[in-house]
């Protein structure tokens, strides 16, 4: 096994290792909020306040990884998630799991774009495609692993948490005897990320409308699923069918991308995302309808911003690209801050309020990606983009 591949193999099995935490938290979380008779607006606050940290860490993203390069940071925020989550069960008071909240988005969103961006910068332009396909896979794998986890140790006292922490610790241990090689950002990266903001408006939308929607069904869909009358357990595995859907889906979705215009495919997503979002409240009333659609509908939704970063890899690179990034992650902290907060809103007004947000949520961006087409790498360039 050649350092590259090496370095490639421990990237992709700690981001797996760490998705498994992002997967379980969410759901555990917003459960134990319930639980304790919170109502479904401040569940969604809750779950907006990681998108607080990841707003809080993206501008500092680009000069810390100059700094520090990868892997150290990488570990940094590893360890910080890890010890985050043991907190939860240990906190006095629930208010408490407001800014721990935060702090935990802080520390994830940093561990995901480090490890998206250490790859990219390692990869050549051959393997580029494949090897980020292979990464998005994984962790959606690990992603969709957290609710399964939950669903086999239920939430009793604090091993939930513990167990999520553990995995965090896990993946720090397997970045640090796993030895991959170092990288620093090359290139020069952009000062003001928002000058990036006329030239990717669509990648733009395109993080925050991921953002909102999964942070909203991560920590609403299993209440949702519960307030129809589905049993805990059932309302939690709904969760991982819709995540295992988004699994599978992507290479095929990626296979497509390669042999249609990227843009028309985006459209087609959005568009499909949006109409199964409506039919969820008739899908959830029969079994045979819900898991089957949920799994098509988490294919289709995930390969949206899927397709998104494909067109981005298109037209970008080098520190560029890692700005590109640090601006993707402003979008993400700002659709996950409204995502829950919304549709907790809107589930307060009608019990089928996360799928009238996923449906309206999915409608814009669909009209707004067919209305502005991405621009040209010559655009981006005639702005004053490069940075070669």
């Amino acid at each position: 096994m050649t350092e590259q591949q090496r370095t490639f193999a421990v990237i992709v099995a700690t981001a797996t290792i760490f998705g498994l935490t992002y997967g379980l938290s969410g759901p555990l979380i917003a459960l134990e909020l319930e639980e304790a008779g919170y109502s479904e607006g401040l569940i969604g606050l809750n779950g907006a306040m990681y998108a607080l940290g990841v707003l809080a860490a993206a501008p500092f993203l680009p000069r810390l990884f100059r700094q520090l390069g990868f892997g150290r940071l990488a570990k940094w925020a590893l360890a910080a998630a890890g010890t985050l989550l043991m907190c939860f069960p240990f906190a006095p008071v629930l208010w408490l799991w407001f800014p721990l909240r935060a702090a935990l988005g802080s520390a994830s969103e940093t561990l995901f774009v480090v490890s998206e961006s250490w790859l990219n910068q390692l990869a050549d332009e051959a393997s580029r495609g494949r090897m980020l396909a292979i990464y998005v896979t994984a962790l959606s794998c690990g992603t969709a692993l957290g609710p399964a986890i939950l669903t086999l140790v239920g939430r009793d006292e604090s091993l939930a948490f513990l167990i999520g922490g553990a995995c965090a610790f896990l993946a720090l241990l397997l970045l640090i005897f796993g030895r991959p090689k170092e990288a620093m950002p090359s290139g020069k990266a952009e000062k003001n990320l928002f000058r990036y903001l006329r030239l990717v408006p669509v990648a733009v939308a395109s993080a925050a409308l991921n953002a909102a929607v999964e942070a909203a069904g991560l920590s609403l869909l299993p209440i949702y699923a519960v307030r129809l009358g589905w049993p805990e357990q059932s309302a939690t595995i709904l969760l991982t069918i819709l995540l295992i859907g988004s699994i599978v889906s992507q290479l095929p979705i990626g296979w497509l991308g390669d042999r249609m215009d990227r843009h028309k495919l985006l459209v087609c997503l959005a568009a499909f995302s949006a109409v199964g979002a409506i039919i969820w409240p008739f899908a959830l009333a029969h079994e045979w309808l819900a898991y089957p659609l949920l799994f098509v509908w988490g294919g289709a939704f995930v390969g949206i911003y899927t397709t998104t970063i494909a067109i981005l890899g298109d037209r970008y690179e080098g520190g560029e690209l890692i700005s590109i990034y640090a601006l993707l992650s402003v979008a993400w902290g700002v659709g996950a801050f409204a995502g829950p907060l919304l549709s907790g809103l809107m589930m307060e007004m009608t019990v089928h309020g996360l799928a009238l947000f996923a449906a309206v949520a999915c409608a814009g961006f669909a009209l707004f990606a067919w209305v502005k087409p991405p621009e040209s790498r010559s655009v981006s360039l005639s702005c004053g983009g490069s940075t070669s």
